[in-house]
């Protein structure tokens, strides 16, 4: 099955960022104006990457926490409703939402509760994005799962915490992180970034810091997986994964959302994207 292409949209790219300065900067605002020009799978790969803030949003409110991040795809008041009723979102996500909420119902006879409710619902999400027909979608999440369970498991050392308890999902790398005594992890063969992740939590004392080097680490590999895509949604993605980090540093650091900005503006100029045709 070939791949939709948008030229258009692509080179327009650049417009959607420059049109919105760091004062104003309205990552959800370009997300509904990208997704008026996909098709429709090229959409839900869209919608289940922003699934993540819903996920973060649906934890704030089941903890009855006033926190909301308004890159979801749901407003505060869908959220509810969702909690009610899970209609739309990932089904993975929804049966976990309903499992929690009715533990004694005939449908989750002799499920597995051992986990607390936020890993079962990560754990959900990723299992949804592991399934998606979208290779950069795939690709990514199982990256960001890998990247925020390295930091996880890192600071868990720090403070003599059970690793188990704060990594999501299984697989040979979370084993390792579980059972390995090593600085790394054993895992400086396996994962390129590893030592970068464990300097910015070891020997980076100022938390905005820290967060700014392990989101540095997600802006090259967003572009590390799309080195052959250009038009595609796998190319948007990526775009989005960037704004995604800009709007977030907006709200941190304006110099260093500006800054960041800025390269996204210099990298859709340098990839001379019409001429790749």
């Amino acid at each position: 099955m070939f791949e939709k292409n948008y030229y258009t949209l692509v080179a327009g790219l650049r417009e959607y960022t420059l049109d919105s300065d760091t004062k104003g900067f309205d990552a959800r605002e370009i997300v509904s104006d990208i997704l008026e020009e996909l098709s429709s799978s090229d959409a839900e790969a869209v919608r289940l990457l922003y699934g993540y803030y819903d996920c973060e949003n649906i934890i704030a409110l089941r903890a009855g926490r006033a926190a909301y991040n308004p890159l979801g795809n749901l407003s505060t008041e869908e959220l509810a409703e969702e909690m009610e009723s899970p209609k739309r979102l990932p089904k993975a996500v929804a049966r976990v939402i309903r499992m929690y909420a009715d533990p004694e119902s005939e449908e989750f006879e002799g499920a597995d509760f051992s986990m607390i409710f936020e890993k079962a619902l990560w754990t959900a999400y990723y299992d949804a994005c592991s399934r998606s027909k979208c290779r950069f979608l795939r690709e990514w999440s199982a990256f960001d799962r890998t990247l925020r369970n390295v930091a996880a498991a890192a600071v868990a050392r720090t403070v003599d915490r059970s690793i188990e308890e704060v990594t999501v999902g299984e697989g040979e790398i979370v084993k390792q992180l579980r059972r390995s005594s090593a600085a790394d992890f054993g895992l400086r063969g396996e994962l390129s970034y590893i030592d970068a992740v464990i300097a910015a939590v070891n020997d980076e004392q100022n938390l905005v810091e820290k967060e700014h080097k392990i989101d540095l680490i997600r802006w090259e590999h967003a572009g590390e997986l799309i080195p052959f895509d250009y038009f595609n949604i796998n190319a948007i993605l990526s775009y989005l994964v960037k704004v995604n980090i800009v709007a977030r540093w907006v709200l941190l650091d304006v110099k260093r959302g500006r800054e960041m900005l800025s390269r996204i503006m210099t990298e859709l100029d340098g990839k001379e994207l019409i001429n790749k045709q």
